[in-house]
Protein backbone atom coordinates (compact mmCIF):
# COMPACT_ATOMS: atom_id res chain seq x y z
CA UNK A 1 0.00 0.00 0.00
CA UNK A 2 1.58 3.66 -1.31
CA UNK A 3 1.37 6.17 1.74
CA UNK A 4 -0.73 8.76 -0.26
CA UNK A 5 -3.75 5.42 0.27
CA UNK A 6 -2.68 4.88 3.85
CA UNK A 7 -3.76 8.57 4.57
CA UNK A 8 -7.05 8.68 3.19
CA UNK A 9 -9.14 9.31 6.06
CA UNK A 10 -9.79 12.15 7.36
CA UNK A 11 -8.55 13.27 10.73
CA UNK A 12 -10.81 12.65 13.65
CA UNK A 13 -10.28 15.84 15.24
CA UNK A 14 -11.32 17.85 12.13
CA UNK A 15 -14.28 15.62 11.48
CA UNK A 16 -15.56 16.03 15.13
CA UNK A 17 -14.51 19.71 15.06
CA UNK A 18 -16.64 20.43 11.52
CA UNK A 19 -19.34 18.08 12.86
CA UNK A 20 -20.94 15.03 11.59
CA UNK A 21 -24.76 16.17 11.47
CA UNK A 22 -25.76 17.80 8.31
CA UNK A 23 -24.73 19.07 5.05
CA UNK A 24 -21.16 19.87 6.79
CA UNK A 25 -20.65 16.49 7.84
CA UNK A 26 -21.90 14.28 4.30
CA UNK A 27 -19.46 17.22 2.76
CA UNK A 28 -16.76 15.68 4.61
CA UNK A 29 -17.88 12.03 4.48
CA UNK A 30 -18.19 12.74 0.51
CA UNK A 31 -14.40 14.45 0.65
CA UNK A 32 -12.82 11.12 1.72
CA UNK A 33 -10.24 10.78 -0.94
CA UNK A 34 -8.12 13.15 0.26
CA UNK A 35 -7.08 14.25 3.96
CA UNK A 36 -5.59 16.73 5.51
CA UNK A 37 -2.47 14.03 5.98
CA UNK A 38 -2.11 13.51 3.02
CA UNK A 39 1.66 13.75 2.07
CA UNK A 40 2.02 17.21 -0.17
CA UNK A 41 -1.41 18.89 0.91
CA UNK A 42 -0.49 22.21 1.34
CA UNK A 43 -2.03 24.63 3.37
CA UNK A 44 -3.87 26.03 0.44
CA UNK A 45 -5.17 22.61 -0.88
CA UNK A 46 -6.36 21.92 2.49
CA UNK A 47 -8.31 25.05 2.48
CA UNK A 48 -9.16 24.36 -1.52
CA UNK A 49 -10.59 20.66 -0.65
CA UNK A 50 -12.62 21.62 2.74
CA UNK A 51 -13.61 25.18 1.64
CA UNK A 52 -17.77 24.31 1.53
CA UNK A 53 -17.67 22.15 4.62
CA UNK A 54 -15.60 24.79 6.48
CA UNK A 55 -18.25 27.88 5.12
CA UNK A 56 -21.05 25.63 6.62
CA UNK A 57 -19.39 25.28 10.01
CA UNK A 58 -18.19 28.88 9.76
CA UNK A 59 -21.45 30.61 8.61
CA UNK A 60 -23.66 28.60 11.04
CA UNK A 61 -25.80 31.23 13.44
CA UNK A 62 -24.44 28.76 16.09
CA UNK A 63 -20.86 29.37 15.75
CA UNK A 64 -21.31 33.22 16.71
CA UNK A 65 -23.18 32.38 19.24
CA UNK A 66 -20.46 30.14 20.44
CA UNK A 67 -17.70 32.31 20.30
CA UNK A 68 -19.18 34.93 21.75
CA UNK A 69 -20.55 32.42 24.89
CA UNK A 70 -16.90 31.48 25.13
CA UNK A 71 -14.75 34.72 25.12
CA UNK A 72 -16.94 36.18 27.45
CA UNK A 73 -16.40 34.20 29.86
CA UNK A 74 -13.55 35.23 31.37
CA UNK A 75 -11.16 38.34 31.58
CA UNK A 76 -7.75 37.13 31.02
CA UNK A 77 -6.23 38.02 27.74
CA UNK A 78 -4.06 35.05 27.72
CA UNK A 79 -7.28 32.90 28.28
CA UNK A 80 -9.65 34.88 25.44
CA UNK A 81 -6.10 34.53 23.01
CA UNK A 82 -6.44 30.80 23.82
CA UNK A 83 -10.80 30.65 23.18
CA UNK A 84 -9.81 32.01 19.46
CA UNK A 85 -6.95 29.63 18.67
CA UNK A 86 -9.17 27.04 19.65
CA UNK A 87 -12.40 28.01 17.76
CA UNK A 88 -9.93 29.45 14.68
CA UNK A 89 -8.51 25.44 14.18
CA UNK A 90 -11.64 24.57 13.27
CA UNK A 91 -12.59 27.04 10.71
CA UNK A 92 -9.01 26.92 8.65
CA UNK A 93 -7.25 23.83 8.64
CA UNK A 94 -3.87 25.10 9.38
CA UNK A 95 -0.94 22.82 11.64
CA UNK A 96 0.58 26.09 13.85
CA UNK A 97 -1.46 29.19 15.14
CA UNK A 98 -0.68 32.60 17.35
CA UNK A 99 -2.50 35.17 18.60
CA UNK A 100 -0.40 38.40 19.39
CA UNK A 101 -0.70 41.65 20.69
CA UNK A 102 1.30 44.13 22.39
CA UNK A 103 2.07 44.30 26.35
CA UNK A 104 2.26 47.51 28.61
CA UNK A 105 5.51 48.39 27.42
CA UNK A 106 3.92 48.31 24.02
CA UNK A 107 6.25 45.30 22.49
CA UNK A 108 4.68 42.63 21.16
CA UNK A 109 3.96 39.40 22.55
CA UNK A 110 2.49 35.84 21.70
CA UNK A 111 -0.84 35.56 24.19
CA UNK A 112 -1.39 32.18 22.98
CA UNK A 113 0.15 29.21 20.00
CA UNK A 114 -0.55 25.81 19.09
CA UNK A 115 2.25 24.01 17.60
CA UNK A 116 5.10 26.78 17.71
CA UNK A 117 8.18 26.09 17.37
CA UNK A 118 11.19 28.08 18.52
CA UNK A 119 12.80 29.32 15.47
CA UNK A 120 9.40 30.99 14.53
CA UNK A 121 9.09 33.76 16.74
CA UNK A 122 10.61 36.18 14.72
CA UNK A 123 8.46 35.66 11.81
CA UNK A 124 5.31 35.82 13.72
CA UNK A 125 6.67 39.30 15.38
CA UNK A 126 7.25 40.62 11.49
CA UNK A 127 3.21 39.19 10.15
CA UNK A 128 2.21 40.55 13.34
CA UNK A 129 3.39 44.15 12.91
CA UNK A 130 2.33 44.03 9.07
CA UNK A 131 -0.98 42.84 10.01
CA UNK A 132 -1.43 45.52 12.81
CA UNK A 133 0.22 48.30 11.09
CA UNK A 134 -2.35 48.35 8.29
CA UNK A 135 -5.23 46.09 10.27
CA UNK A 136 -5.78 44.14 6.61
CA UNK A 137 -5.35 40.48 6.55
CA UNK A 138 -1.98 38.82 5.23
CA UNK A 139 -1.72 35.95 3.19
CA UNK A 140 1.78 34.37 1.22
CA UNK A 141 2.60 30.92 -0.21
CA UNK A 142 5.86 30.62 0.77
CA UNK A 143 7.14 33.32 3.31
CA UNK A 144 11.08 33.13 2.72
CA UNK A 145 10.09 34.22 -1.18
CA UNK A 146 7.77 37.10 0.18
CA UNK A 147 9.13 40.37 -0.37
CA UNK A 148 6.88 41.59 2.37
CA UNK A 149 8.62 39.46 5.01
CA UNK A 150 11.32 36.94 3.97
CA UNK A 151 11.86 34.64 6.67
CA UNK A 152 12.87 30.75 6.14
CA UNK A 153 11.14 28.93 8.99
CA UNK A 154 7.61 29.44 8.03
CA UNK A 155 6.35 28.33 4.56
CA UNK A 156 2.51 29.48 4.13
CA UNK A 157 0.45 31.91 6.16
CA UNK A 158 -2.75 33.29 6.55
CA UNK A 159 -3.21 36.03 9.05
CA UNK A 160 -6.53 38.15 10.09
CA UNK A 161 -6.19 41.79 11.90
CA UNK A 162 -7.63 41.39 15.48
CA UNK A 163 -10.02 45.10 15.11
CA UNK A 164 -12.77 46.82 17.08
CA UNK A 165 -13.05 50.31 18.10
CA UNK A 166 -11.60 51.47 15.08
CA UNK A 167 -8.20 49.86 15.63
CA UNK A 168 -6.50 46.85 15.52
CA UNK A 169 -5.65 45.37 18.92
CA UNK A 170 -4.32 42.06 17.85
CA UNK A 171 -3.06 39.46 15.31
CA UNK A 172 -4.55 36.18 14.64
CA UNK A 173 -2.40 33.70 12.48
CA UNK A 174 -2.63 30.61 10.93
CA UNK A 175 0.97 29.18 10.11
CA UNK A 176 2.48 26.00 7.33
CA UNK A 177 5.89 25.30 7.85
CA UNK A 178 5.21 23.62 4.15
CA UNK A 179 4.86 26.26 1.32
CA UNK A 180 2.10 26.14 -0.78
CA UNK A 181 1.85 25.93 -4.06
CA UNK A 182 -0.58 28.95 -4.26
CA UNK A 183 -1.32 31.64 -2.16
CA UNK A 184 -3.81 30.24 0.76
CA UNK A 185 -6.94 32.19 0.32
CA UNK A 186 -10.63 32.04 2.00
CA UNK A 187 -13.62 32.43 -0.62
CA UNK A 188 -15.26 36.01 -0.10
CA UNK A 189 -18.43 34.68 1.65
CA UNK A 190 -16.12 32.75 4.05
CA UNK A 191 -13.68 35.56 4.86
CA UNK A 192 -16.77 37.53 5.43
CA UNK A 193 -18.22 35.23 7.89
CA UNK A 194 -14.37 34.54 9.45
CA UNK A 195 -14.54 38.20 10.12
CA UNK A 196 -17.75 38.60 11.71
CA UNK A 197 -16.95 35.57 14.08
CA UNK A 198 -13.59 37.49 15.10
CA UNK A 199 -15.36 40.76 15.83
CA UNK A 200 -16.71 39.52 19.07
CA UNK A 201 -13.15 38.03 20.04
CA UNK A 202 -11.72 41.15 19.45
CA UNK A 203 -13.75 42.94 21.55
CA UNK A 204 -13.64 40.95 24.14
CA UNK A 205 -9.53 41.17 23.99
CA UNK A 206 -9.54 44.72 24.14
CA UNK A 207 -11.77 45.08 26.81
CA UNK A 208 -9.49 42.48 28.85
CA UNK A 209 -6.22 44.26 27.67
CA UNK A 210 -7.55 47.90 28.70
CA UNK A 211 -9.20 46.17 32.29
CA UNK A 212 -5.34 44.58 32.51
CA UNK A 213 -3.58 48.22 31.42
CA UNK A 214 -6.00 50.04 33.79
CA UNK A 215 -5.15 47.79 37.10
CA UNK A 216 -1.45 47.74 36.37
CA UNK A 217 -1.31 51.63 35.97
CA UNK A 218 -3.23 51.57 39.84
CA UNK A 219 -0.12 49.92 41.22
CA UNK A 220 2.57 51.35 38.98
CA UNK A 221 4.83 54.26 39.61
CA UNK A 222 4.56 56.85 36.59
CA UNK A 223 8.07 57.48 36.59
CA UNK A 224 9.96 54.42 36.77
CA UNK A 225 7.18 52.15 35.76
CA UNK A 226 7.88 49.81 39.11
CA UNK A 227 5.44 49.06 41.56
CA UNK A 228 4.10 51.76 43.71
CA UNK A 229 4.14 52.17 47.73
CA UNK A 230 0.43 51.08 47.31
CA UNK A 231 1.22 48.11 45.87
CA UNK A 232 4.17 47.60 47.60
CA UNK A 233 2.22 47.80 51.13
CA UNK A 234 -0.39 45.09 49.51
CA UNK A 235 2.63 42.71 48.61
CA UNK A 236 3.66 42.47 52.59
CA UNK A 237 0.77 42.40 53.76
CA UNK A 238 0.17 39.50 51.81
CA UNK A 239 3.12 38.06 51.87
CA UNK A 240 3.73 38.40 56.16
CA UNK A 241 0.31 36.56 56.60
CA UNK A 242 1.73 33.96 53.88
CA UNK A 243 4.85 33.71 55.74
CA UNK A 244 3.80 33.36 59.04
CA UNK A 245 1.32 30.60 57.89
CA UNK A 246 4.18 28.17 56.62
CA UNK A 247 7.03 29.22 58.91
CA UNK A 248 9.07 30.87 55.96
CA UNK A 249 10.93 33.45 55.80
CA UNK A 250 10.47 36.96 54.49
CA UNK A 251 12.94 39.87 53.77
CA UNK A 252 12.86 43.44 52.69
CA UNK A 253 15.08 45.52 51.75
CA UNK A 254 15.25 49.63 51.93
CA UNK A 255 17.53 50.89 49.17
CA UNK A 256 18.31 55.18 49.32
CA UNK A 257 20.52 57.30 46.64
CA UNK A 258 23.28 58.64 48.28
CA UNK A 259 23.86 62.03 46.72
CA UNK A 260 20.95 62.18 44.61
CA UNK A 261 19.62 65.64 45.55
CA UNK A 262 23.12 66.90 43.93
CA UNK A 263 21.68 66.06 40.58
CA UNK A 264 18.45 68.22 41.22
CA UNK A 265 20.49 71.02 42.55
CA UNK A 266 23.28 71.22 39.59
CA UNK A 267 21.58 69.50 36.68
CA UNK A 268 17.64 70.17 37.03
CA UNK A 269 14.76 67.80 38.13
CA UNK A 270 14.33 66.67 34.25
CA UNK A 271 18.05 64.77 34.94
CA UNK A 272 17.25 63.95 38.58
CA UNK A 273 14.07 62.28 36.82
CA UNK A 274 16.33 60.11 34.15
CA UNK A 275 18.32 59.37 36.82
CA UNK A 276 15.91 57.55 39.03
CA UNK A 277 14.93 55.29 35.89
CA UNK A 278 17.85 54.61 35.28
CA UNK A 279 18.55 53.91 38.72
CA UNK A 280 15.24 51.73 38.65
CA UNK A 281 16.25 49.61 35.36
CA UNK A 282 19.33 48.89 37.44
CA UNK A 283 17.62 47.96 40.46
CA UNK A 284 15.23 45.81 38.31
CA UNK A 285 17.88 43.61 36.76
CA UNK A 286 19.49 43.12 39.64
CA UNK A 287 16.87 41.63 41.50
CA UNK A 288 15.52 37.89 41.10
CA UNK A 289 11.84 37.33 39.20
CA UNK A 290 10.34 36.51 42.20
CA UNK A 291 11.72 40.08 44.35
CA UNK A 292 8.84 42.75 44.43
CA UNK A 293 10.42 46.01 43.22
CA UNK A 294 8.62 49.00 43.91
CA UNK A 295 9.48 52.78 44.06
CA UNK A 296 8.75 53.85 47.76
CA UNK A 297 8.76 57.40 47.49
CA UNK A 298 11.24 60.06 46.12
CA UNK A 299 14.89 58.55 45.48
CA UNK A 300 13.74 55.59 47.99
CA UNK A 301 13.03 52.16 46.65
CA UNK A 302 11.64 48.50 48.79
CA UNK A 303 12.21 45.32 47.34
CA UNK A 304 9.79 42.42 49.05
CA UNK A 305 12.07 39.20 48.76
CA UNK A 306 9.89 35.97 49.66
CA UNK A 307 10.78 32.98 50.83
CA UNK A 308 13.65 34.50 51.43
CA UNK A 309 16.10 34.65 54.73
CA UNK A 310 18.58 36.92 55.98
CA UNK A 311 21.88 35.54 54.02
CA UNK A 312 20.09 35.48 50.84
CA UNK A 313 18.51 38.82 51.29
CA UNK A 314 22.02 40.41 52.37
CA UNK A 315 23.46 38.86 49.29
CA UNK A 316 20.54 40.30 46.79
CA UNK A 317 21.42 43.93 48.52
CA UNK A 318 25.21 43.90 48.02
CA UNK A 319 24.90 42.87 43.90
CA UNK A 320 22.22 46.09 43.72
CA UNK A 321 24.52 48.38 45.88
CA UNK A 322 27.48 47.26 43.90
CA UNK A 323 25.85 47.61 40.28
CA UNK A 324 24.28 50.90 41.18
CA UNK A 325 28.18 52.36 42.44
CA UNK A 326 29.44 51.16 38.76
CA UNK A 327 26.73 52.37 37.16
CA UNK A 328 27.53 55.54 34.88
CA UNK A 329 24.50 57.95 34.84
CA UNK A 330 22.96 59.88 32.18
CA UNK A 331 25.81 59.15 29.89
CA UNK A 332 23.35 59.88 27.05
CA UNK A 333 22.51 63.04 28.43
CA UNK A 334 26.18 64.06 28.09
CA UNK A 335 26.88 63.84 31.67
CA UNK A 336 29.12 61.23 33.59
CA UNK A 337 27.94 60.61 37.62
CA UNK A 338 28.23 57.90 39.47
CA UNK A 339 25.72 57.56 42.37
CA UNK A 340 25.83 54.60 45.37
CA UNK A 341 23.25 53.38 47.23
CA UNK A 342 22.21 52.89 51.37
CA UNK A 343 20.59 49.45 52.26
CA UNK A 344 18.90 48.34 54.58
CA UNK A 345 17.67 44.74 54.95
CA UNK A 346 14.87 43.36 57.39
CA UNK A 347 13.82 39.62 57.46
CA UNK A 348 10.63 38.26 59.37
CA UNK A 349 10.15 36.56 61.84
CA UNK A 350 13.95 37.43 62.78
CA UNK A 351 13.70 40.91 63.75
CA UNK A 352 9.87 41.40 63.40
CA UNK A 353 6.53 40.11 63.27
CA UNK A 354 4.46 42.21 61.25
CA UNK A 355 4.34 44.26 57.90
CA UNK A 356 4.76 47.70 59.75
CA UNK A 357 7.69 46.39 62.02
CA UNK A 358 9.17 44.63 58.95
CA UNK A 359 9.19 48.17 57.00
CA UNK A 360 10.11 50.30 60.27
CA UNK A 361 13.07 47.51 60.70
CA UNK A 362 14.49 47.74 57.16
CA UNK A 363 13.59 51.39 56.91
CA UNK A 364 16.39 51.62 60.65
CA UNK A 365 18.85 49.59 59.34
CA UNK A 366 19.23 51.32 56.32
CA UNK A 367 19.55 55.24 58.25
CA UNK A 368 22.19 53.15 60.08
CA UNK A 369 23.96 53.39 56.90
CA UNK A 370 23.63 56.73 56.33
CA UNK A 371 24.77 57.99 59.71
CA UNK A 372 28.15 55.82 59.19
CA UNK A 373 29.18 57.05 55.90
CA UNK A 374 26.66 55.75 52.96
CA UNK A 375 27.70 53.17 50.40
CA UNK A 376 26.83 50.34 52.34
CA UNK A 377 24.11 47.43 53.56
CA UNK A 378 23.02 46.88 56.79
CA UNK A 379 20.94 44.12 58.71
CA UNK A 380 17.89 45.06 60.83
CA UNK A 381 19.00 44.02 64.68
CA UNK A 382 16.23 42.37 66.83
CA UNK A 383 14.72 44.45 69.10
CA UNK A 384 15.84 43.08 72.00
CA UNK A 385 19.67 43.46 70.66
CA UNK A 386 18.83 47.73 69.97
Amino acid sequence: MSPTSRATKIPVALYQAVGPAGKAGSRLRRASEVSLTTPGLDLATRLRVFQRALRSHVERRDALIDIVRAVNTTLEPPKIAELVVERSATWVPAPCWAVVSSNLSGELSVLADRGLMPDMGRAVFAIATWVMSRGQEFAAADLKCDSRISDPSVGAVLAFPLSCRGRCVGALMALDRQASAREPRLAASMLRAVRILLEPASVALDNALLLRRAEALSVTDDLTHLYNSRYLNLVLRRETKRASRSGRPLSLLFLDLDGFKSINDTHGHLFGSRALVEAAAVIRSSARETDVVSRFGGDEFALVLPDTGGEGAFAVGERIRERIAAHRFLVDNGLDIHLTASVGVATLPDVAASAEELVQAADMAMYRVKESGKNGIQAAIAPADN
